[in-house]
């Protein structure tokens, strides 16, 4: 290679690996759908160079490796399966110095009827997209973040907007009760990997999202903005799982305008708080990303 050029980056892999693994415990069985990406990052370019394969382990290999680990240690979680995966890799291959890999759920649950939970039957149930992604270089600790993505949230009450710049270009009015509603979407990172319990990380997260945006059932929890609703779950989090090091949430706002009736007075009422219009587009996007100081004592 010229040796005005560098590399920036490089690695191959095999994407969208579909696997569904089956634990059967007697008349009890439990399942974990996942889609999974691998990339691997070698330590000589000559593939590339030079188009010698000699050091490619194939996208295939990668591929049928995801069956036989599976297979061979079963699955917990996306993010102990991700470890795993990574670790082989680059246990395996002694010239492979970077191994990423990517994990997507499935949401399924399983199906409870009459107050019971079915054995072996499930229901695909989409509210919350569980992923995570490990990146590890050879001789460094795996890097890990989870996502929780795509949970869309309503509330028809306790959300105000107001006292924000008033200028020639604001045409909004102060709203001091309107419907909040939002797609939450949160990653985080993990300051260690070991001994961390994934499954109550991701249940607890789940909770400080109901907590921070809906509240008590029957009181819920006032939020004067989207921004305080951000701040306030990733303070929580933070606080009661030291194992996370730096939360990013993202909400984009799902906008619901009362629709004027006023022109129409078989209504009976000037006043409209019942018929409102779902508008998706244009929609502000609030994003915040809190983390740790480096010499915070966790």
């Amino acid at each position: 290679m010229d040796e005005n050029y560098e590399w920036v980056e490089r690695g191959y892999g095999k994407n969208s690996v579909k696997i569904l693994h089956v634990r059967r415990e007697g008349p009890v069985h439990t399942i974990k759908e996942y889609e999974v990406n691998t990339q691997l990052t070698l330590n000589t370019d000559k593939d590339y160079t030079h188009g010698d394969n000699s050091d490619i382990i194939a996208t295939d290999s990668q591929k049928n490796t995801v069956y036989i680990l599976a297979k061979n240690h079963g699955i917990t979680s996306p993010e102990d399966f991700s470890l795993l995966l990574s670790s082989h890799f680059l246990s395996k291959y002694s010239h492979v110095d970077r191994a990423k890999v990517d994990v997507e759920t499935y949401p399924w649950r399983r199906i409870v009827m009459e107050g019971k939970a079915h054995n072996h039957a499930f229901l695909f149930s989409p509210e919350v997209q569980h992923t995570c992604t490990v990146t590890q270089y050879r001789g460094g600790k795996p890097l890990l973040s989870t996502g929780l993505v795509g949970m869309r949230v309503l509330k028809t009450t306790q959300s105000a907007f107001v006292n924000f710049v008033s200028d020639e270009f604001r045409s909004l009015p102060d709203m001091e009760d309107r419907i909040f509603s939002t797609v939450v979407t949160a990653y985080w990172e993990y300051n260690r990997v070991d001994g961390v319990d994934f499954g109550k990380v991701w249940m607890t997260m789940l909770k400080l999202v109901y907590d921070k945006f809906a509240g008590p059932p029957d009181i819920g929890i006032f939020s004067p903005s989207v921004q305080n609703t951000i701040f306030l779950l990733q303070e929580a989090a933070l606080k009661v799982m030291p194992e996370i090091s730096k939360v990013q949430v993202t909400m984009p706002n799902k906008h619901y305008y009362s629709v004027d009736l006023s022109k129409f007075p078989e209504v009976g009422s000037s006043v409209n708080n019942e018929v409102f219009l779902p508008t998706d587009k244009p929609a502000g996007n609030i994003t915040a990303v809190l983390g740790r100081k480096v010499n915070s004592k966790l």
